[in-house]
């Protein structure tokens, strides 16, 4: 059984930064592709970025690109998405997502697993 369980959200004035984790327990000796999604109340869930197993290979939506960096840990089994220059429009719970090649990781509906989601709210 795989399980993600992401940490890091909170409150944050607009322009600055919170660093999201999220944690692979269960099969870690499986390396996974693995994605961050967030849904902002009342509308669809959307893509924000995603990296390959290995760390090699990142994608992001074009409404974060050069805010947002996806990475991996060293043991690869922990990804972080840090999030810069933070915007009201940001604000949504933020749900990190495994399983699938790198390309379902990238774009709804995203891959297999997910975790229950972290908060982030972006203040003005």
């Amino acid at each position: 059984q795989v399980q993600l369980v992401e940490s890091g959200g909170g409150l944050m004035q607009a322009g600055g930064s919170l660093r999201l984790s999220c944690s692979v327990t269960g099969r870690t000796s499986t390396f996974y592709n693995m994605g961050w999604f967030r849904q902002a109340s009342g509308k669809e869930r959307e893509f924000v970025a995603a990296i390959s197993w290995s760390g090699s290979d990142t994608s992001y939506a074009d409404s974060v690109k050069g805010r947002f960096t996806i990475s991996r840990g060293v043991a690869k089994n922990t990804v972080y998405l840090l999030m810069n220059n933070l915007k009201p429009e940001d604000t949504a719970v933020y749900y990190c997502n495994a399983g699938g090649s790198l390309a379902t990781v990238s774009s709804t509906p995203g891959g297999l697993y997910w975790g229950k989601g972290t908060l982030v709210t972006v203040s003005s």
